[in-house]
């Protein structure tokens, strides 16, 4: 999924850095100012600690997240840490190009300077 989710970002203009796993994350995050990131919840050093420390290195970046061990609390609780958009897995990659386009908009004229950040999934 993952590799499917990176080719399709890269086609539409997105520079794409990811990580290997959630500690790899928040280290490229003290030193790397990402547009957009997209990261999974039940990963390697996940979890919502990690995305608590993911959403105060980088609080004006939004953050989506796709998980396939989520439910109503999970989503409340990712809300409540500052994620901008919540999918369940399995994601459709047109839901989440809508949400690349609303929180990170490409232009097609242009080289395209969003950067995604994306964690292992």
């Amino acid at each position: 999924m993952r590799s499917l989710l990176v080719d399709e970002l890269s086609d539409n203009g997105c520079q794409v850095t990811e990580s290997c796993d959630g500690h790899d994350a928040l280290s490229r995050l003290k030193t790397y100012s990402p547009n957009l990131i997209i990261t999974d919840l039940k990963m390697p050093g996940g979890g919502f600690t990690y995305l608590k420390n993911v959403c105060l290195l980088v609080q004006n970046c939004p953050i989506i997240l796709i998980t396939a061990f989520g439910n109503s609390q999970t989503r409340k609780h990712a809300q409540a840490c500052g994620v901008a958009a919540y999918f369940d897995k399995p994601v459709r990659v047109n839901d989440l190009k809508g949400a690349l386009q609303q929180f990170c908009p490409l232009d097609k004229s242009q080289t395209c300077q969003n950067t995604v950040l994306w964690d292992k999934m």
